[in-house]
This record gives C-alpha cells, structure tokens and sequence, in this order.
C-alpha cells in the first residue's frame, strides 16, 4: 500500500552541530589498552529544552517541549603487524520527547525508542600500500555515518521525523530537533588514497528510514587536495525506493542521477577560506540544480578571533536534497535558520539564501555567534510564498571537560502567514524561539 507522506520532506533535520562538534564526540573511556590496540567505552548524552511563539503545523498558539537522547556502546581498533589494523563500532541510543511536541508538527511529545545505531568494522592499510600513503586504502562495511565531501548531497541519514506525520508511520524515535539517529542501515565504503593528491571513495548506502522511502543508492568522489586546497567531483546514482513509504517526488530517486563539482581554497590569502559546489540532478520529471558559493575570513590579530562568513545557496524548485543530514561542524551550515529550515518549511528546494556569520571566542571555553538568513521563493510565489528572514544568537560553552552548554535564541520574521501561503499560523509577526541544549559526554 502507498502511503501519502504528509510531512515536508524538505524541512526538519535539526541542527546540534555547533556544541557536538566543539566538544568533540569521540571522547571516550578506555575500557583495554596495548601497544596493539584499544577498546573504549563511548556515552554521549544530551538533552533540550525548546520553546517557540509560533507554530507551522496548523495548530494555533506555540509549542514548549523537551528532547532527549543517550548514545552508548563501544569503539576500538587493532593493529594487525604489517597489514594495517581493524577497527569498528558497536553502539544503541535510546531517545524521547516530551511536551507539546516542536512547532513544525514533526513530534507530538509522546516518542520514545531505543535502536541499535552504529554497527561496523573497517580495516586500515597502513603502510601495506606505500604508493597510496598511509592508509591509503580504507575499506569498511556495516551501519554507520557516511558522508561524502561537504555534505552538500550526502551527509548522514539524519532525518529523524516522529509521530506528527503520517498518523506515525514515519516514527523514528523522537528528539527530532536533535536527532540522535545518523547511520545509513547497510553501508559498503572503500577510501583510496588517502586525504591528499589524488584520492576518492566508493560507496553503496542503504537507508531504513521510511521519511527517506529506504532509499538505496551508489555514490562516488574523484578529489585532488594540493596546496592550494581541493577540487572534486561527485556522483550519485539512485538504485531503488520502497513503494509503499515513498511519495511521487521520492519515487524519482529510482534511477535518478546527481552529479556535482566542488572546491575548496584560500586563494592564497593567509585565514581565508572559500568554498563552492555545483550540482545537476537528473530524474525522470526533469533537471534540477543545486549550488552554493561561500566565503569566510578570520580575523586572526583582533580580540576574540572573529570569523565572518558569507555564503548564496539557490535551490531549484523541484530539486531533492536526498541525504543533506545533521552532521555538519556548524550551525547554518546546511539546516540554514533553526526555525527556518527545523519548523517553517524553508529547506533546500525551491528557494535562494543569502547567510552572514559571525563567530567570537573570548576564551578557550567559550563562543559566540550570530547567523542571520534572507530567504526568497523562487517559483509559484503564488501557491507558496516563504520569503522571510531570520537572526540566530548562540553561545557554546564548555562548562567541564565533559559537559557543554549551548544557549541559542531565533527571531524568525516571515513575509507571509499561512493564511496568505506562508506557514507560520497567525500572522507574519516575528517569532521569538528559545533552546538550551546539554551535552555530557564519556
């Protein structure tokens, strides 16, 4: 039976980035230690409080809620003499939410799962192939995260959608906002060459998540990394969806083809950074594209180190953003506006960005930042008019070794209500949205 999705499959993966990614996950404790190897114990926990003036799911009024999610299990890796050394991960996450559930509907406040999350074992060449560099082969097979260049089209399989769409077909557990689930089902990867001169990576990823139809799918890299940075290309070819979750928008991911070119260099220009990517897709309702042009300079000499970046996105109308997940370094990074992109709907399809950026670090322990968005529609302004704009402050602090605190407030200032095609129920005021996340980790 086809089940008529009623969730954006556009809109909704939520965005830690920022906090995890300073704090760094991989923390661990070391459970066995040799010469040879090591197995670890790994435990992350976080938990959120959101609030949000408004709603983008119909109901009238805001929405307060909580989410929550532990991540446990074990990691470790073995040198195997002259033939390079094994590695893998074994782990679960328990999640839930609380409340009233988030303001895009996505969550009703009632999920609670515990799944097995990562699966895995890898082996690393070592020295074995000097002509590939150390490590120059990297095979490995199994559930876990894969991400392919930045992220653009594929990054993890993040979309963790709860019981609000779909009567709760498409349930994966709660903490929707923090989404705790990244691994793809079945994953078969091979990384040759190492991270410099040539170097690419073959893959063959299969999804469990309904939200995403159990898409299956190849992909690829060719990159060259010298010293004046790095340019690749990717590909992706779509193998198959599973009828009965996929909507007619997702069926086109069966054969569907994405290819893209990206860079990545300073330009020569000391603490500068400059970053592009290009992507065509060819599915059977037609071609669609994806780009992105970003820049980003750091302020070495001043106080607090600011870094200041500006980036365009533009997304076709119809362009699907397959597996652009939640594991990114950065808040905005793909998920642009934490109300924007997590509740309102505006998500990479039919729509141009405009994103500024600025981030401080007053101490070793402590940053700060802002992200502003602009947000235009780009077709059938008519039918749908998301056009707004959006301010996002944050701080991350790491209050101990192992625990860190994230503070964020949005102000989200729509165009439209959703009674004149926007989303936002009520009117076009500005939305006021508040989050503290706490993130401990072992």
């Amino acid at each position: 039976m086809t089940l008529l999705k009623t969730t954006r499959l556009a809109g909704g993966l939520a965005v830690l980035g920022f906090t995890l990614a300073q704090t760094g996950t991989a923390q661990a404790y070391e459970l066995l230690s040799s010469p040879d190897g090591a197995l670890n114990i790994d435990v992350l926990a976080v938990h959120g409080w959101m609030h949000s003036r408004k709603n983008y799911d119909g109901r009238s009024g805001g929405s307060s809620w909580r989410e929550g999610f532990a991540k446990y299990g074990f990691s470790g890796h073995r040198t195997l003499g002259g033939t390079g050394d094994v590695y893998g991960a074994l782990d679960w996450v328990s999640s839930a939410t609380w409340g009233d559930g988030d303001a895009g509907g996505n969550s009703i406040g009632s999920e609670r799962r515990t799944s097995l999350e990562e699966a895995y074992l890898g082996w690393r060449s070592g020295e074995r192939f000097p002509f590939l560099g150390t490590d120059g082969l990297d095979l490995s097979a199994g559930r876990q995260v894969v991400q392919l260049g930045k992220g653009f089209i594929i990054n993890d399989d993040g979309l963790n959608l709860g019981e609000g769409p779909a009567g709760g077909a498409l349930d994966r557990g709660g903490a929707y906002y923090l989404a705790a689930r990244h691994a793809f089902d079945r994953t078969a990867v091979a990384r040759i060459g190492g991270d410099r001169g040539l170097h690419g990576t073959a893959a063959w990823l299969a999804s469990d998540n309904r939200a995403q139809a159990d898409t299956e799918l190849l992909a690829g890299t060719l990159d060259y990394t010298g010293e004046a940075g790095t340019l690749g290309l990717t590909a992706v070819h779509g193998l198959d969806v599973d009828d009965a979750w996929a909507d007619d928008f997702l069926r086109q991911r069966d054969g569907m083809n994405v290819y893209s070119l990206r860079g990545d260099s300073d330009l020569g220009i000391a603490n500068a950074d400059f970053a592009f990517e290009y992507a065509r897709q060819y599915k059977d309702a037609g071609t669609e594209t994806a780009w992105y042009g970003q820049a980003r300079y750091t302020f070495a000499d001043l106080a607090w180190t600011p870094t200041l970046t500006y980036r365009y996105t533009r997304y076709s109308a119809d362009w699907d953003s397959l597996f652009t997940g939640q594991n990114s370094p950065d808040l905005g990074t793909w998920f642009q506006g934490e109300v924007a992109s997590n509740y309102a709907g505006i998500f990479a399809r039919n729509t141009g960005i405009h994103h500024v950026g600025l981030s401080l670090r007053p101490t070793q322990s402590l940053s700060l930042g802002a992200l502003f968005f602009d947000f235009t529609t780009l077709e059938h302004r008519d039918a749908r008019n998301l056009d707004a704009r959006e301010l996002d402050l944050y701080a991350s602090w790491m209050a101990t070794e192992h625990i860190a605190v994230s503070p964020l407030v949005g102000f989200y200032k729509p165009d439209k209500s959703a009674a004149d095609g926007g989303t936002q129920v009520g009117d076009n005021d500005t939305n006021v949205y508040a989050q503290l996340v706490l993130a401990a980790f072992f």
